[in-house]
């Protein structure tokens, strides 16, 4: 968000406004069966809640800065997150959507199974899309891209985070959910692994037509899946369109 220089800094307003904070009563986090409204959550409360979070972003975008200028290199960014942001919109159970650098990662609320099988859908989707935008850049004579798509799915807490009074805020999501998509996205699309790579726990709630699109392989003592799945209908438009 914007920074809004409207007034000056005060340390013992910020003292007071530390006390408040710390010792704001932890009866006011609560869990929910799904995730509330931005509009419930104040600088005092939180609430916990099962989540599925997915997690994008560039394989090896470090190296892109040596291959285009600037400008080139914008217009490729700005269509990979706007497309990533699109997809991630059009889904009603997508309560949040985060741009980090060259990364986009949202939040589902996926109270039921169906709703996990459908953020894998969500990940289909995104790796389809890929496709076709490798060949708009392709046409330009510019480097295709290749990506990561992490999945986990457990338990996050939703606080609202920032200054209060200063209109500066926003939801963070805490927990290991949100760390181990982040850490499953960094391993997907590299050293040999598949695009998709997803935990045991978002593995284990997928339907059985989900479950065998991956394979799983160890992660020194623990057990991920991965997978390179697609959208078939958009596959269908590819191989229409992009000739």
């Amino acid at each position: 968000m914007e920074s809004n220089h409207t007034m000056s800094y005060d340390v013992d307003k910020s003292s007071e406004r530390m006390d408040e904070i710390l010792n704001a009563s932890d009866n006011d986090y609560c869990d929910k069966d799904s995730i509330p409204m931005r509009s419930d959550l104040t600088f005092k409360n939180g609430y916990y809640v099962n989540v599925t979070a997915i997690f994008i972003d560039i394989v090896g975008s470090s190296d892109m800065t040596d291959e285009h200028k600037r400008p080139i290199l914008a217009k490729m960014y700005r269509a990979f997150l706007s497309e990533c942001v699109a997809i991630m919109n059009a889904e009603s159970d997508c309560k949040e959507i985060n741009i980090n650098g060259d990364c986009v990662w949202g939040v589902f609320d996926t109270p039921y199974k169906s709703d996990i099988d459908n953020v894998i859908s969500v990940a289909a989707r995104l790796n389809s899309m890929i496709k076709i935008l490798n060949y708009k850049l392709r046409k330009k004579n510019y480097s295709e891209i290749s990506v990561g798509i992490g999945i986990d799915y457990g338990r996050a807490l939703m606080v609202k985070a920032g200054y209060s009074g200063s209109g500066i805020n926003d939801v963070i999501w805490m927990g290991d959910v949100v760390n181990l998509a982040c850490h499953l996205c960094n391993k997907a699309g590299r050293d040999y692994r598949k695009v998709i790579v997803i935990s045991d726990a978002v593995y284990n709630n997928l339907n059985e037509h989900h479950q065998g699109l991956f394979s799983s392989y160890s992660d020194g003592w623990v057990t991920r899946y991965e997978g390179d799945i697609i959208n078939t209908s958009m596959n269908d438009w590819y191989n229409e369109n992009c000739k």
